[in-house]
């Protein structure tokens, strides 16, 4: 069966309002605009699955708030500190364009926590596979800092968890989230413990970090690879990116195979996110975990964990769950068609 992670408290974590994606402060001549990551796109995923009678098939997945020190194991104390009093207060900025209202820290455990409770999940073999439909997003927050909407780096957190508590030494995580994860490959990056692949729209966000040199250091030397795709990449890019990432993952540990499959999903690579210039459709994302699954169970008798990043659009709300649908090949094959 497949494992499904939603809360409705995820909905509830709200960025305020925005000139573009940056917080909002005070202006005359600018009006605000609603946060482009907001709630409303995935309440109408999880709509969706609901109505579509997909999320009858699914094992839902409760989960506790991750402990701090679970959080502890990828950020530090001092910012734990910061997002702590933010959090009491009246909210702020997690650091580089990481807005959250008052009692975000909350939301943002338990997300974290949701991911934690999903490999153990998968782990214990009560599910093959599973998906965590989570807010806020985390692929971008790094050690001392929140960035990119992002608060508490969820996949980084599962997959320490997955290391130090539950033994696992070859981990997998493919990003496809139209930006780069640095936030995740800053937690990895001299472990070769964790393959981490990123497939990425070429110095979109961070313009600091993706870029195909950076490849490990230390014991992580030859772990993290970045497949920076130009602005305008399709699907015919992004097919022929997914099966070179899945190539090297399966081959990265050498004769031993991955134990466990992560994937940072983000649907922002579509050609209709605002903060994204790739031109990827539903096709693309059926494919997309149409390999990673054949590669999970090709590795790891199926052990897959998807943790959704971020789907925008205020522009075209209607479109965002077509997306998610198609990619949902995890439990289903009967969604070729929309």
């Amino acid at each position: 069966p497949t494992g499904y992670a939603w809360q409705e408290a995820f909905g509830w974590h709200f960025g305020g309002m925005s000139f573009h994606e940056r917080p909002c402060k005070r202006t005359l001549f600018v009006q605000p605009i609603q946060h482009v990551e907001t709630p409303e796109s995935k309440r109408r995923i999880h709509s969706l699955l609901q109505v579509s009678g997909l999320l009858k098939e699914t094992v839902p997945i409760d989960s506790l708030p991750a402990t701090l020190d679970e959080v502890l194991r990828v950020h530090s104390q001092e910012y734990l500190t910061k997002l702590t009093e933010l959090s009491e207060c009246e909210g702020g900025d997690a650091g580089d364009c990481a807005p959250f209202s008052p009692g975000g820290l909350g939301i943002a455990l338990l997300a974290a926590g949701s991911a934690i409770s999903m490999v153990n999940a998968v782990l214990d073999e009560r599910i093959v596979n599973g998906y965590c439909l989570l807010r806020p997003p985390g692929h971008h927050a790094e050690r001392d800092r929140g960035r990119g909407f992002c608060l508490l780096n969820n996949i980084a957190i599962a997959a320490k968890h997955a290391i130090e508590v539950r033994g696992l030494e070859r981990i997998v995580i493919i990003d496809w989230d139209v930006h780069h994860g640095n936030g995740t490959q800053q937690a990895f990056y001299d472990s070769d413990k964790v393959m981490f692949i990123s497939i990425h729209q070429d110095r979109n966000y961070p313009l600091d970090s993706g870029f195909a040199d950076e490849l490990g250091q230390g014991l992580g030397l030859g772990f993290n690879c970045n497949l920076p795709l130009p602005p305008g990449s399709g699907d015919g890019a992004y097919r022929e990116a997914i099966r070179a990432a899945c190539s090297l993952a399966e081959t990265s540990f050498g004769d031993e195979k991955p134990q466990l499959i992560m994937i940072s999903c983000g649907f922002d690579c579509s050609f209709f996110d605002p903060l994204g210039s790739m031109m990827c459709h539903s096709e693309t994302f059926r494919y997309l975990t149409q390999q990673v699954k054949e590669l999970a169970d090709r590795c790891c008798s199926g052990k897959l964990i998807l943790l959704h990043e971020v789907l925008r659009a205020w522009i075209r709300f209607d479109l965002n769950p077509s997306c998610i649908y198609r990619a949902d090949t995890l439990k289903c094959t009967r969604l070729s068609v929309v």
